[in-house]
């Protein structure tokens, strides 16, 4: 088993150092790219404790009734699923390695809900959940950067590249319920349409099909900074707090087709 392991490493490194490639300097290039990309840093909201003194002016039964609202911070993985990048890029070489470039990028996850804290009522000695859904998450970034591409003359070419832009993400309204007390606070601005700071980093494999086309495996890390919190409905209830951040740090995963002429 071993010495077909090793044989068909030889091959497949002897195949492609064998396969040689039109000379890149100069040459433009065109991507259209897809990832999924994994939330791994960030929150949707922050945390606060937030005393109201009277829950009668979101329920009347609960009139001269006071809570503390404790709400904890939750992550963008608690919240959205499933984000998906779509994108292209243009490139141009400067050398047979080197590459500029310029990536348009859309962000798309639906929706999601989650409990996001409770509300303490000293009156009824008891916490009673609190529920937050929040809209759909969209953005689209637009970045420049750079890219480095070792072996550039073999079928397989290791690389990697980074790029910085900004990002302009759609604006975010949220519903808060307390389903034990009758308590809708219904779609409610959160986060206003933002221009935001991104920048990402990306490493990965080019498997030449032709001399002019490659087929790409990359996986990267992306940070897209604060978004605008819109105030004007949570900050009545002492929320205020909880939306000022939604800086979001990612990996997407993904492959790219890039076409040279």
């Amino acid at each position: 088993m071993r010495f077909v392991t090793w044989t068909l490493l030889l091959i497949l490194f002897s195949w492609g150092a064998a396969a040689q490639e039109e000379d890149r300097r100069g040459r433009w290039s065109f991507s259209v790219f897809g990832n999924y990309d994994v939330s791994i840093g960030g929150d949707v909201h922050d945390g606060t404790l937030a005393p109201v003194a009277d829950l009668g002016g979101l329920n009347p039964d609960l009139a001269g009734v006071g809570a503390d609202l404790d709400i904890e911070a939750r992550g963008y993985d608690d919240i959205y699923d499933t984000v998906f990048n779509i994108g292209g890029e243009i490139g141009y070489y400067l050398t047979g390695s080197a590459e500029l470039l310029t990536r348009v990028t859309y962000i798309d996850s639906d929706g999601g809900a989650a409990q996001v804290g409770g509300a303490v009522v000293p009156a009824l000695d008891t916490t009673l959940p609190v529920a937050g859904e929040f809209d759909d998450y969209n953005a689209l970034t637009v970045e420049i950067g750079a890219r480095y591409t070792f072996y550039p003359r073999s079928r397989l070419k290791p690389f990697f590249g980074g790029t910085v832009g900004v990002a302009f993400v759609d604006d975010i309204r949220a519903t808060f319920r307390i389903p034990d007390a009758d308590i809708l606070i219904d779609d409610v601005p959160f986060y206003d349409n933002t221009t935001a700071f991104t920048a990402s980093a990306q490493t990965g494999l080019a498997l030449a099909l032709t001399p002019s086309i490659d087929l790409i495996g990359e996986v990267g890390v992306r940070y897209l900074g604060d978004l605008d919190g819109d105030d004007s409905a949570i900050g009545g209830l002492g929320l205020a707090s909880i939306n000022d951040g939604g800086r979001r740090w990612s990996i997407p995963l993904g492959a790219r087709l890039q076409f040279r002429f």
